[in-house]
């Protein structure tokens, strides 16, 4: 069970996300609230109404039992019972009405919070309900990306704290030997698909200091790895040829490089940030073609969180990030969505790995080779549909993105999208032996 939170951090952080929320929507017109009807989006205006129902059903009525502040919010916005293609067509309120029951709901989780310290209860569910519509404003973020609505404008938004420019190549290696795969029970949050800590074997392995960038990407475009079936699989070369794919989602070609559209802009493509909006397939592709492959998300932990010790071993101890065991400063990831970007991969030392990787928090999410899948003696919590019904289907990513929140990722945070996704902030590094 979550250990007791202090009151106080909770409602800061309900209203955090809440402002953080606000902020991706409020400038929008009414066209751009509903949007197209595509199957990697949602209407905005279903999803924040969403959100509300979210923290109503999973908090506010799990611990009180109360009715809905909304009627029919359950018909309206229960994501597990409303078909994705309705949700443009189902009798929505107005965005003001949608804005008072966000706004009522949380009044009311706030306002019921009495003392310094939350129950165990409460600290689980507040913290559920305020991860999750974290996880959402990083969606709405990639749909206005996807859509290319103006670039939003965020009350952290500014200049990275680590401006380092530059490439950072090479690899590290890492020793084989024992590895607890997964979160400790005493863990200060725990999202179910992360129980529990068990012994697994890793084989030695190398792994490289930082994910692949634009420029190392632009090889493959240019050498004609799109075109080359040796290089793709089976699926990835029915999902290429469905698609036409030549190059990387937002990338066009100009005169001897590549522009990419950002938001609702088109910029010259930088050659030392990552490669990102690549799927699965494209990564995959882009490492057979480099004589390399895609790290486990065994060995991607290995690499996040353990330390060496003498003799070229493993030491017991794992870390919760990267650098240590201290929450994520502003000088150890690229988090936040501050810089409403990413940074070129030589940035952000002060969060390498105990090995030497750099940027394996923020910046990009990093596809793995792994198949997302239960850990053994799997249980699924309150939210019942987080993870369950998707094993099995999807391919798993670690370490967060430029527009992840800080508060919610650690190195044992394992994210998961179908392999043919590239409108989420997603790239990778590589590994071999």
């Amino acid at each position: 069970m979550t250990a007791p939170v202090a009151t106080r951090q909770l409602q800061s952080m309900l209203r955090d996300c809440r402002a953080r929320t606000l902020e991706l929507v409020v400038d929008l017109a009414p066209d751009q609230l509903l949007g197209p009807q595509l199957d990697i989006v949602n209407p905005l205006l279903w999803e924040i109404g969403h959100l509300a129902w979210f923290h109503e059903h999973f908090a506010l009525r799990r611990l009180e039992g109360r009715n809905s502040l909304l009627p029919d919010a359950d018909a309206l916005y229960d994501s597990s019972a409303v078909p994705h293609d309705d949700r443009w067509t189902l009798p929505l309120p107005s965005l003001d009405r949608t804005l008072d029951y966000m706004r009522s709901v949380q009044d009311a989780l706030l306002g019921r919070l009495a003392g310094p310290t939350a129950s165990e209860d409460e600290s689980y569910l507040y913290q559920l309900v305020t991860f999750h519509e974290d996880m959402h404003d990083e969606a709405f973020i990639y749909t206005r990306q996807t859509l290319g609505y103006p670039e939003p404008k965020l009350v952290d938004s500014g200049s990275p704290v680590d401006d380092t420019a530059g490439p950072w190549p090479g690899d590290v290696h890492v020793p084989g030997g024992s590895f607890k795969l997964g979160s400790a029970r005493n863990a200060r949050f725990v999202f179910d698909n992360e129980k529990w800590a068990h012994p697994v074997a890793v084989r030695p392995f190398r792994i490289s200091r930082a994910p692949v960038t634009n420029a190392e990407f632009a090889a493959f475009v240019e050498g004609g790895g799109y075109r080359q079936r040796k290089f793709w699989g089976d699926e990835g070369w029915r999902w290429r040829e469905s698609v036409r794919a030549e190059h990387p989602l937002y990338w066009q070609p100009e005169g001897r490089g590549f522009t990419v559209r950002r938001f609702e802009r088109s910029e010259p493509l930088p050659p030392h940030q990552p490669v990102v909006h690549v799927n699965w397939y494209e990564a995959s592709a882009w490492c057979r073609w480099a004589g390399r492959r895609l790290p486990t998300e065994l060995e991607w932990e290995v690499a996040a969180s353990t330390e060496p010790v003498a003799e070229d071993g493993l030491g017991e101890r794992k870390r919760l990030y990267p650098w240590g065991d201290a929450p994520p400063g502003r000088g150890h990831a690229n988090l936040e969505g501050g810089a409403l970007c990413c940074v070129d991969v030589a940035a952000y030392a002060a969060g390498d790995s105990a090995w030497g990787c750099r940027q394996m928090i923020g910046n990009v999410w990093e596809w793995t080779a792994s198949v997302f899948e239960p850990y053994p003696g799997f249980s699924p919590d309150a939210y019942q549909d987080y993870s369950e019904p998707w094993f099995g289907t999807r391919k798993v990513l670690r370490g967060g993105s430029w527009a992840t929140r800080g508060r919610m990722i650690t190195n044992t945070y394992r994210n998961f999208f179908t392999p043919e996704r590239r409108d989420v902030f997603s790239g990778f590094r590589t590994a071999t032996l």
